[in-house]
């Protein structure tokens, strides 16, 4: 099953039971201060929902586009995506748990044709009803987890409907597991969450929670990671592998680009296929939030531009750094994300021109920066070094002996450091007067072998740290 398949069949299914299809809200969610962007698929619903506003039917069905800000900084593992689509059936006020999931049961397993013993069910702590529900359908009570609200209680906001869920995990199995007790709540990487069963049923206003006019269904399966299990599942794919979104036929036509541009190879080497995933997805993400046809969202210092200007020069960065590309080169990338999904999404097409004139500016003019930024460490900031020298020596005696804990708590630790030690510099430094655009770049040349700390896990001890942090640190002594 491929992409476009996934959508319709997903719609389809929902159509085929009552449900109305919708078009996607738009990524600036209108009518709605408390968000920057549409986070979730029940967004454009939420007055329906609160007994606002009369939906045109009870029952609802959605492929939504959407972007959270929340996981920027994790974009490049395997996993993370600040854009992404997301299939969803809603019910205001009409059916609730008992069809619910006997339909998300039978449309995984019928339709989506995944082997039913692969799925693991979570429900929250007391919600017996869902519990008995999943052993109906033919799950074991040995593959139903409860968990308590950090995973199964589902909020839209600090402010807004609420209520308890039940979801769906992929196993993919234990030779990607953490040992014998490995279950869906551990983050090794064997289970997948594809889909959310949310039973909208309060109103949180930040501190209690109240009944809402009626109990609501709000379901959201994640497009991109439904399509790595099917990819896990296809007769092609190695089962001694790991999928990840980067594998699908979601990203890897515009990774292959990436690899033409920079004449490496996805999979060879850790920090590159790091940098290509981080460039790819950001690409892609600020392709749409340019491209959304009703308020396009223009690189800029201010909320949701500062977010598309963030993405865009993050990838900037990487690809110059990591994978050597000297030219422009994001709005190649962009032209590439359209050619992939503007049939699903026409908007793109009408704003292709704007989208590539918008990336192009954006990236020439942060280019400027960076080689300004190098210009002002070699000639000010390096020669200034006594003013932080102590700073140094700190992070030196903090950092290294932290260095032979094992993975994955490391980078966490080390970003804990690290962050302290780019504040002490920046108070430290002579360029007080230029812009923050320029210092910000001085800095990050400066701290940059000490940021890949963050991404060599094979960084131990001293004696086998990259050079260039040896480099660095005898230079600043």
């Amino acid at each position: 099953m491929n992409a476009h398949e996934l959508r319709e069949a997903f719609l389809r299914f929902f159509e085929e039971r009552g449900h109305r299809r919708l078009p996607s809200a738009p990524l600036v969610p209108p009518g709605d201060p408390t968000l920057l962007f549409t986070s979730a698929g029940m967004v454009q619903f939420k007055p329906y929902f609160m007994g606002q506003a009369k939906p045109p039917h009870t029952r609802l069905t959605t492929v939504q586009k959407c972007f959270r800000t929340s996981d920027i900084e994790s974009v490049g593992d395997t996993s993370h995506l600040t854009f992404f689509e997301m299939l969803g059936n809603f019910s205001i006020g009409d059916y609730f748990k008992a069809e619910v999931i006997p339909w998300a049961w039978e449309f995984v397993t019928k339709v989506l044709k995944l082997e039913a013993e692969r799925l693991w069910p979570a429900v929250y702590l007391d919600d017996d009803e869902s519990y008995e529900l999943w052993r109906q359908v033919g799950v074991p009570a040995e593959r139903i987890r409860r968990y308590g609200e950090e995973h199964n209680y589902w909020f839209s906001g600090e402010v807004g409907p609420c209520g308890p869920c039940s979801e769906i995990y992929y196993d993919f199995g234990e030779q990607f597991g953490c040992g014998s007790q490995c279950e869906p709540s551990h983050e090794c990487g064997r289970f997948l969450e594809i889909w959310n069963l949310v039973f909208m049923s309060y109103f949180c206003d930040g501190e209690k929670r109240e009944p809402l006019p009626s109990r609501n269904i709000d379901t959201g399966s994640g497009f991109e990671r439904v399509m790595s299990a099917l990819l896990f599942q296809s007769k092609d794919w190695d089962k001694t592998r790991l999928p990840s979104v980067y594998d699908t036929e979601l990203f890897r036509p515009v990774i292959g680009r990436l690899e033409e541009l920079c004449e490496k190879r996805y999979g060879e080497d850790p920090a590159t296929d790091r940098a290509m995933r981080i460039v790819a997805e950001h690409a892609r993400a600020v392709t749409f939030l340019i491209g959304d046809e009703r308020t396009p969202v223009v690189p800029s210092n201010e909320e949701r531009g500062y977010v598309a200007r963030r993405l865009l020069r993050r990838a900037v960065y990487h690809g110059r750094r990591q994978l050597g590309i000297n030219g422009p080169f994001v709005a190649d990338i962009g032209d590439h994300v359209i050619d992939l999904m503007h049939t699903v999404h026409p908007e793109l097409e009408k704003q292709r021109g704007l989208i590539a004139n918008i990336i192009h500016e954006e990236e020439v003019r942060f280019r400027r920066t960076l080689e300004t930024g190098r210009v002002i460490l070699a000639e000010e900031l390096l020669p200034m070094r006594e003013l932080y020298k102590d700073s140094v020596l700190r992070l030196k005696g903090d950092v290294f002996p932290l260095l032979p804990q094992p993975q994955p708590s490391l980078p966490d630790i080390l970003r804990d450091r690290l962050n302290p030690f780019l504040g002490e510099i920046r108070k430290a430094s002579p360029i007080g007067g230029l812009s923050f655009d320029i210092r910000q770049a001085a800095i990050r040349d400066l701290s940059d072998p000490v940021v890949k700390l963050l991404d060599d896990p094979n960084a131990k001890d001293w004696k086998k740290l990259p050079p260039k942090v040896k480099d660095l640190i005898h230079q600043l002594e």
